[in-house]
């Protein structure tokens, strides 16, 4: 799954990835009052509103971009319709070509981990048949268990062509309270990259590993250490834009080719109808100027990064 990935930032020249994070202000108001008005003030009406927002934004920008990361907790907020619109967004997703990263944080005992691991990127077996589930291409997984909490995943990505990325630095501002603490004269997060290293070496793919690291783009000293740690692994990049991470300080994230990370953009894209500089379009044309967004961060991105 990482030559492909590599494959298609090369096609775009765009290394980066659209964020489906639904959050309901996001949502423009006509699609819902459209959709309370066919299913009540209901669930269902919030969910068919979402599923027509993230159509429209995939369909405008499929053409651009490599992949697209869906962050589950904003689906499974809506229970059991959220869950199924979340699969529903990933299978559309893939029909139009894109990588899906699933933004999922699992991490939990070897067993527990596995049953994750099978839910998200592999099959289970009943009745003699197998069953996928979720199917994402990569997912996001949490190290804090240790390596009995990883390696099912890492097994089922060797099983099936997949890829996961393992929280190292992430981008929220209290992400230092545990992984910038010292310990034996390492940070936390440093002892974290280690060891993303040593599960890296079990299962290369070309000139990467199918075990990627999440770096924010808020981090851009943390990440000049984490990248030397971690020389062939991919990082999936957080915090570009509303969170503060700025192109000009995420050359450390890459290597000189241009590869080595996909940035990530949500709110930035999705609801760039909203901010000042779009205030122009209506809502109604929020998927369009989610178009424009994205033409926008490419550019950024080529300038600082790819020039």
């Amino acid at each position: 799954m990482i030559p492909k990935l590599i494959q298609k930032i090369q096609k775009t020249q765009a290394p980066i990835c659209v964020g489906l994070d639904p959050m309901l202000e996001f949502i423009p108001q006509y699609l819902l009052e459209e959709e309370k008005k066919n299913h009540g003030a209901t669930l269902q009406a919030i969910c068919q509103a979402v599923w027509r927002f993230n159509q429209e934004i995939i369909d405008n920008v499929f053409d651009l971009i490599p992949a697209v990361k869906l962050q589950i907790a904003m689906y499974e907020q809506w229970g059991a319709e959220g869950v199924c619109l979340f699969q529903k967004t990933i299978l559309y997703a893939k029909e139009k070509g894109l990588i899906v990263i699933g933004d999922v944080k699992r991490g939990d005992i070897h067993s527990t981990a596995h049953a994750y691991a099978l839910a998200h990127l592999g099959k289970t077996e009943a009745f003699g048949k197998k069953f996928t589930g979720f199917n994402e291409d990569f997912i996001t997984v949490n190290p804090y268990l240790g390596s009995d909490g990883i390696m099912p995943f890492i097994q089922i990505c060797q099983e099936e062509n997949k890829g996961i990325f393992v929280l190292v630095k992430t981008s929220n501002p209290s992400s230092g309270e545990f992984q910038n603490q010292k310990i034996q004269e390492k940070f936390l997060y440093e002892m974290v990259a280690e060891k993303v290293h040593e599960w890296g070496k079990t299962c290369p793919s070309g000139d990467y590993s199918l075990v990627g690291a999440v770096v924010g783009a808020t981090y851009p000293q943390e990440a000049k250490l984490i990248r030397k740690l971690l020389p062939h692994s991919y990082f999936l990049v957080p915090g570009y834009g509303a969170q503060g991470g700025k192109a000009k300080d995420l050359k450390a994230f890459f290597h000189t080719n241009g590869l080595g990370a996909i940035v990530n953009s949500s709110r930035g894209i999705i609801a760039a109808y909203q901010q000042e500089n779009y205030k122009q379009f209506p809502e109604q044309e929020f998927a369009s100027v989610a178009r424009l967004a994205v033409i926008e961060m490419i550019q950024d991105l080529r300038h600082e990064i790819l020039n």
